[in-house]
This record gives structure tokens, sequence and C-alpha cells, in this order.
């Protein structure tokens, strides 16, 4: 779908796509961060009827429910563009050891090299996750890296740690005895 984006000086910017009815659809992204979603006129295509406005938080709810389905498949046409970068999607089992904690206790990035851009949660999105958000069985992560890192990240979420280095790679792998490090022993 082809989607043209037009800055408005002092407004913000504005995305435009036509519909499969003919019907073009206007997005004004404003500044101060409110949207507001348009229809245009078939008659005169400078004429816009409002349809609504979404708040900040209101366009981001809505972007979660309409992207939770493709947002892995926005990221694989990205990486098509990237060679040698690739797009996966590793789930969290239930018997995962992660399972209740931090994404950060996975230290995937620091093992692996691929990075996890997003969290798939029921029919939620949590684009960039930070460390301390908590992994739940169940979730998928959208993992951007090499083949071999993201086998990798699906090898530490299923087992607690990394088999060794990623295939040609010089990235440190976990500590002596494949354990994830965690709190001192007795305290």
């Amino acid at each position: 779908m082809d989607v043209k984006e037009v800055l408005l000086p002092g407004v913000g910017l504005r995305y435009e796509f036509e519909i499969r009815e003919g019907d073009r659809i206007g997005v004004i992204a404003q500044r101060m961060g409110d949207f507001e979603v348009v229809i245009y006129s078939r008659e005169d295509p400078d004429e816009a009827r409002p349809v609504f406005r979404l708040t900040e938080e209101e366009a981001e709810a809505l972007a979660q429910i309409l992207g939770a389905p493709r947002i892995a498949e926005r990221f694989a046409d990205l990486t098509r563009e990237v060679p040698g970068l690739n797009a996966g999607q590793v789930g969290i089992r239930p018997d995962s050891p992660f399972v209740d904690r931090p994404l950060g206790d996975t230290r995937a990035r620091t093992q692996t090299g691929a990075s996890i851009v997003a969290i798939v949660r029921d029919d939620e999105v949590l684009a960039s996750p930070g460390p301390a958000e908590l992994l739940r069985r169940g979730d998928v992560l959208v993992v951007i890296g090499t083949e071999e890192g993201i086998a990798g990240v699906e090898h530490i979420v299923d087992r607690g740690h990394l088999a060794g280095p990623p295939a040609g790679g010089h990235v440190a792998g976990p500590p002596a005895g494949g354990d994830v490090p965690g709190p001192p022993a007795g305290g």
C-alpha cells in the first residue's frame, strides 16, 4: 500500500492512503501529540471531513490493536532490505526459566548480538521493551539479528543459557557452568 507523507509546517505530519473503495484516508499527527483521522471527498480531493480525533494515548492503544498481528511481518519486510539481517519470533514456553523474570536477566543481546525489539503478549504489542519488562508464559519475542543470533535467543529462553558463542562471533558467552547470573549464593 502506498502511504503518502506530507509535512504540515507548524501542525505536524499528514499520512494519506487510498482504501479499497477508492476513498482517501488521512491521518494527521499533530505536533502536540493528538491525531485526527479524516476522509477526503471524491468530488473535491482537497476537502477533508473529520472522522474522529484521538489523544496520543488513544492513538497508541489503537495502533497496538491494529498492529499486534502484523508487527513481525513489518520487521521481516525491513530485514529483506538488509542482507544478513533477519527477523524471528521466539516464544516463552511455560517451563522457560525466564517466566516472571525481567527481560534483562536473559542477557540475550550481550550473548547473541540479536535485539529483542518487541514483545507480543496476547493482543498487545510492547514495542522496544526495557530490561525490567517481566516475561510471561506465552509471550512472543520479536527478535532482529543474524540467524545464529535469533537461534541463540531461543536457546537462552528455553534453557536459561547459551550453548556457546554465536557462530563466527566473539560475543562473551555465559559464565562458567552455563548459569545465568543472579544474586550471590547465600545472600
